[in-house]
């Protein structure tokens, strides 16, 4: 399955997916090569295009976006365009 989450910047999407998988463990992420990124993302900064992979739930696949700020019509078209 591919999940989308979709909220303002610094909502907790993240850690409500940690709670679906029953987890505490950040997830893997993958660019759209499937390359592992081995890097921890910053608080509000997300690539939709990668994908969000925790170890425990593989069947899973999560992107995750950015978030909306008032105004940011940028923010919406890449989420439109990803959907």
């Amino acid at each position: 399955f591919r999940i989308l989450t979709i909220g303002r910047a610094n909502a907790g999407k993240t850690t409500i997916l940690q709670r679906i998988c029953d987890t505490r463990e950040n997830p893997e992420i993958y660019n759209g090569a499937g390359k592992n990124m081995h890097l921890a993302q910053d608080r509000g900064e997300h690539d939709i295009e990668n994908e969000l992979v925790f170890q425990n739930n593989p069947g899973f696949i999560f992107h995750n976006s950015c978030g909306f700020e008032v105004g940011s019509e940028s923010e919406f078209d890449k989420v439109r365009a990803f959907i």
